[in-house]
């Protein structure tokens, strides 16, 4: 059998250095869409605990390069 994994899928383009960001009242948050080895997606939301853009913009980067390493590795 065999086991479901997630795979990340991601837009990030020059053009829009704040995609994957929102602000919720002064917290900056993040969000990424994982597909399953099955098809489905999940929108997986994550506050990146600050209220600084240029912080949150780090933050952001180094979980979506942290969750593409591990892209199709990660068990559901």
């Amino acid at each position: 059998m065999q086991k479901n994994t997630l795979t990340l899928i991601t837009r990030r383009t020059k053009e829009n250095p704040n995609h994957h960001l929102w602000n919720n009242n002064g917290t900056w948050w993040a969000w990424a869409c994982l597909i399953t080895s099955e098809g489905r997606r999940i929108r997986h939301r994550f506050s990146l605990e600050t209220n600084d853009l240029e912080a949150a913009r780090r933050k952001r980067d180094r979980v979506l390069n942290a969750m593409a390493q591990k892209s199709g590795h990660i068990a559901a």
